[in-house]
């Protein structure tokens, strides 16, 4: 018996174990049961209440927002900027300059969310007024439903049915009486557009459905129950119904960090071609430094966008040498300057062709190419000290010795990590699950995800990774923006997958205290602005929320 099979068995054992003992890994169980069952009490996913999995893609729910040294900052930074009489969805004309064309069934009088543009039009102001560090944290697919399900394990019973809640860090967290809450709509330019990745050019964008929401149909926020029930999932259940486009990650963070709506899959780069300034390029111009963090592949959509410009989020490749500023499709005779520090996953993934990635495609790693990685190596004249999964050793401390080498060098950091193989886990961090382990219940594949033990040492986690970035980035003495993505959670989602994706936001609010714990320690909350949100949703359910806390704890 192989190694990995003789791990892949335990594993499921002692998940069995587990999911059997009652107050043990109860949510295990639960989501065990939904899946073999193909029903489940507790919780639903998609618009057939009867099946425990009817929907496994995004859906066009309001967002939750959550700042933090915002409140009481002059305008831009205030988040009463963009929310109440600020809204744009109060102004046809507004809206049309968001969406860039006439909106549908858009316009609200009475609303109080904002747009995920105004995101980005949050960190300008940030960055424009001098504010010193920058973060942006974004939970990957976490709408208000996965939050409340994650703060009603949490605290074992159901501590709010409407609004901020409690039960995580970044809901409880006050940073000084300076945090705000609001909503953003996260709909996009459109569906789809025709591109070629080879010539890096939008051919014709306007494919499917074009973006907006509705609230009559979708609700005025995330707890009311939408009046047709497929609107959200850009469908109908009449002929003549309105409908609107929900977005992909690619979509919504070009939106948050380069401010404009644009089509499902792009990545930094508008409908007609656009390449806007991103956040952190900003910020590198006036001489701050930039990073982000990532639980998945470096070039995967959120991060990419972060820094990336290319027509299509499946060109990881050419993605990555934007990130490390290497000469890339969409830059080839003048390369980006790159990130200052890029910490993810994706070691170990290799595929030797992949038609979505171009003519220039290289054998070997699908999200960085292996003589990309030595290029950028200060070993090789490169730039960056780097960091990889390493057999034997101890991902935390090989990951904090190169933060400590490029801290005190003045040099660059590139983390690189991951699962490797295939499979739903492939290239990503290990997945946690509610209880804190990892071995999360199955998800509508029904494949088991089971881990060796050297994925468990030989990775650092989000928070290590987070941690290892603003070591580097603070040394710049003009200040640094940062983004830290957790990733997993929408990979959770997708899966339907109840267990993981509590796991899952419980890892990206540990990230997300490491960060409130180094402004408290080493800046405050006048100086330092944090964004914590999501740039989607998925279509979950919570129809007996009670069913969530233990039996014993009732």
């Amino acid at each position: 018996m192989s190694r990995k099979l003789f791990a892949v068995l335990i594993s499921f054992l002692l998940g069995m174990i587990a999911s059997t003992a009652l107050g043990g890994d109860y949510l295990h169980q639960l989501q065990d049961q939904g899946i073999s069952t193909g029903h489940s009490d507790v919780a639903h996913w998609g618009p057939k209440a009867d099946k425990y999995s009817s929907w496994t893609s995004h859906s066009n729910r309001l967002i939750p927002v959550y700042s933090f040294g915002t409140k009481g900052q002059p305008g831009g930074i205030d988040l009463n900027s963009y929310i109440g009489e600020n809204s744009v969805y109060r102004s046809e004309n507004k809206l049309r300059g968001v969406y860039g064309k006439p909106t549908e069934a858009t316009l609200n009088p009475a609303a109080d969310y904002m747009d995920q543009t105004n995101i980005f039009d949050l960190q300008k102001a940030a960055l424009d007024a001098g504010k010193k560090n920058i973060f942006l944290v974004v939970f990957d697919g976490m709408d208000w439903q996965t939050t409340q399900a994650a703060a009603i394990w949490n605290t074992q019973e159901i501590p709010y049915t409407a609004g901020r809640g409690r039960g995580t860090h970044f809901q409880e967290y006050q940073a000084d009486g300076t945090t705000q809450f609001g909503l953003m709509v996260t709909s996009p330019f459109c569906d789809d557009a025709d591109v070629d990745v080879n010539k890096q050019i939008v051919k014709n964008s306007g494919g499917g459905l074009f973006g907006g929401y509705d609230f009559t149909q979708a609700g005025s926020a995330p707890w009311d129950q939408p009046t047709d029930i497929l609107y959200l999932i850009g469908k109908s259940s009449t002929k003549n119904g309105v409908k609107h486009s929900y977005t992909d990650s690619a979509s919504s963070a070009t939106s948050m960090m380069g401010g404009i709506k644009t089509y499902n899959a792009a990545i930094g780069v508008g409908p007609r071609g656009e390449r806007p300034k991103t956040i952190a390029h900003l910020a590198q111009e006036q001489g701050y430094v930039a990073g982000a963090v990532t639980s998945v592949p470096i070039s995967h959509a959120t991060p990419a966008s972060a820094y990336a410009y290319n027509v299509s989020r499946n060109d990881y490749q050419d993605i990555s040498r934007d990130m490390l500023g290497l000469p890339s499709a969409s830059n080839p005779e003048t390369p980006l300057r790159g990130l200052d520090v890029v910490i993810g996953a994706g070691h170990g993934v290799n595929d030797p062709s992949d038609k979505g990635q171009g003519e220039n495609y290289v054998s070997g790693n699908k999200y960085l190419a292996d003589d990309d990685l030595k290029k950028v190596n200060v070993e090789n004249g490169g730039k960056y000290v780097v960091a990889t999964r390493t057999t034997g050793a101890d991902g935390k401390q090989v990951l904090a010795a190169a933060a400590a080498e490029a801290a005190k060098s003045g040099q660059r950091l590139l983390g690189y990590f991951g699962v490797g193989g295939g499979g739903d886990a492939a290239g990503h961090l290990p997945f946690c699950s509610a209880e804190g382990d990892f071995h999360p219940g199955l998800g509508v594949s029904k494949k088991l995800i089971a881990y060796e033990p050297a994925d468990l040492t030989e990775n650092p986690s989000l928070v290590d990774m987070t941690r290892a970035a603003i070591e580097v980035l603070s040394k710049n003495d003009k200040g640094f923006w940062l983004l830290v993505e957790s990733g997993d959670v929408d990979w959770a989602n997708h899966a339907n997958n109840l267990d993981a994706s509590v796991g899952a936001v419980n890892s990206g609010d540990a990230a997300v205290k490491a960060i409130t714990d180094w402004v408290e320690q080493n800046s405050n909350w006048n100086e330092s602005v944090l964004i914590v949100t999501a740039d989607h949703g998925h279509y979950m359910f919570l129809d007996k929320p009670e069913l969530l806390i233990r039996p014993e704890n009732r």
